[in-house]
């Protein structure tokens, strides 16, 4: 059933914040995920008549699959399409400092980022690439499957204790931001 702007909208409402994290934690680039969360419900809104879904669940796959078009196609332009963009002298509205801070924390510090990235890299390789598939390239447990060649049931074993592993990073970022306070607070 195609879906109306009064469906797009409520869509926005519910899903735009959970989009720019889909985007930040791809890009590191706040402004760009914002940019990329505007042309996903752009796209979404002129594309409405084709949506043949039922649910709103399909209607949230639907939008995450133009999400992920939006991503590849950002991609690939790359650097030549901003080049272009500034010798035209076309700018985007520039984010606040709060509203980069913002997204900055909700889209995970540069900290943490290194401190997951050294810890993704002492993962044992079965785990690394069942996260990768399952967590980044958001595959089902029995895909990750498939693509391992494992059952299902250690797919999801691999994933928890990959995650878990992963998750000590956060505590060790955290534990460091503290400290950091303690010494600027008198």
């Amino acid at each position: 059933m195609p879906l109306s702007g009064d469906d797009i909208g409520r869509l926005y409402r519910r899903e735009a914040a959970a989009l720019l994290l889909f985007f930040s934690r791809r890009l590191f680039d706040p402004e760009v995920a914002v940019d990329l969360v505007g042309e996903t419900f752009a796209a979404a809104f002129t594309d409405r008549a084709q949506f043949r879904g039922g649910s709103d669940d399909e209607a949230v796959g639907w939008i995450y699959g133009i999400a992920r078009h939006q991503l590849s196609a950002y991609l690939r332009r790359g650097a030549v399409e901003r080049s272009a963009m500034r010798r035209l002298g076309v700018e985007r509205r520039a984010l606040s400092d709060p509203e980069y801070e913002r997204i900055e924390e909700l889209s995970v510090a540069a900290e943490l980022r290194q401190v997951v990235a050294a810890r993704a890299g002492q993962l044992a390789r079965g785990q690394r690439e069942a996260v990768r598939l399952r967590v980044i390239e958001e595959h089902t447990y029995a895909e990750v499957a498939a693509k391992l060649g494992i059952s299902e049931e250690s797919a999801r074993a691999r994933v928890s204790r990959a995650l878990r592993t992963l998750a000590g990073a956060g505590a060790e970022t955290n534990g460091s931001h503290a400290k950091s306070a303690q010494a600027v607070d008198p």
